[in-house]
């Protein structure tokens, strides 16, 4: 009773405020559906690592020493020494995107490459919001909507804000449900909503829909002796696998 009681004392306000978050995202990820599979864990993992002494992080325990916390190593193993969690993430979540629509009107490409402006534009206003120039180039990347390649340029200019640019990254293009309608009020007019756009799919092939993502990815895999030493240590990982 007193190890649950000093447990109760420790509990910080900080700690409190990301007992909410984490309980936000649970809601939004079950309730809203809103991509259950990152948010879900999100939720859980901001809960389970501000829970005093619960063990999932590394802690001295009286009588025993030092206890390594499982959330830490799969952290320190996984994301922070090789980022290979993220990846077979994202990896999993593209297996479940239909490529159909984008293939059918290769013209959507373009918005795409849009999407790069965000860079600049999230760096530029960081830099104005007075973050430092490792961090600003750090937060920028999140503008491409690119989780693990946010948290590799935040670990390899040694960002003083891994955690939250991590949790940035990843929540936010889960929420794009809950921000899209209202950007989408602020540049349209109520008639312009109320069209009605007739969506005609050209048939694409079975053989097209499986190939192009596995060209897009040899295209873009970069020479080994080109690759970041840690992208080089997943590279070797995922070879033995």
């Amino acid at each position: 009773m007193e190890f649950l009681l000093d447990g109760i004392r420790a509990v910080t306000p900080q700690q409190c405020v990301m007992y909410v978050v984490g309980a936000l995202l649970i809601y939004l990820a079950i309730k809203k559906d809103y991509e259950p599979s990152l948010l879900l864990p999100m939720g859980f993992g901001a809960i389970l690592v501000n829970l005093p002494m619960s063990g999932v992080l590394n802690q001295m325990v009286a009588g025993v020493g030092e206890s390594q916390g499982i959330i830490q190593w799969l952290f320190e193993t996984t994301i922070e020494a090789s980022e290979a969690l993220p990846l077979l993430l994202f990896i999993g979540i593209g297996a479940m995107i239909d490529f159909g629509p984008l293939l059918s009107n290769p013209k959507m490409f373009l918005f795409g490459a849009a999407a790069q402006f965000g860079i600049f534009f999230a760096m530029i206003a960081a830099v104005l919001l007075g973050f430092d120039l490792k961090d600003a180039a750090s937060i920028g990347i999140i503008g491409a909507a690119d989780g693990p390649t946010s948290i590799l340029v935040s670990q390899v200019l040694h960002s003083n804000y891994i955690g939250p640019i991590a949790v940035a990254a990843y929540s936010y293009m889960a929420l794009v449900p809950i921000i899209q309608p209202f950007a989408i009020k602020l540049v349209t007019t109520k008639k312009e909503r109320a069209m009605h756009m007739p969506y005609n799919p050209k048939h694409v092939s079975r053989s097209l829909r499986i190939n192009v993502p596995f060209e897009q990815a040899k295209k873009d895999a970069l020479p080994y002796q080109a690759m970041h030493p840690k992208q080089k240590q997943l590279a070797a990982i995922l070879q033995a696998l």
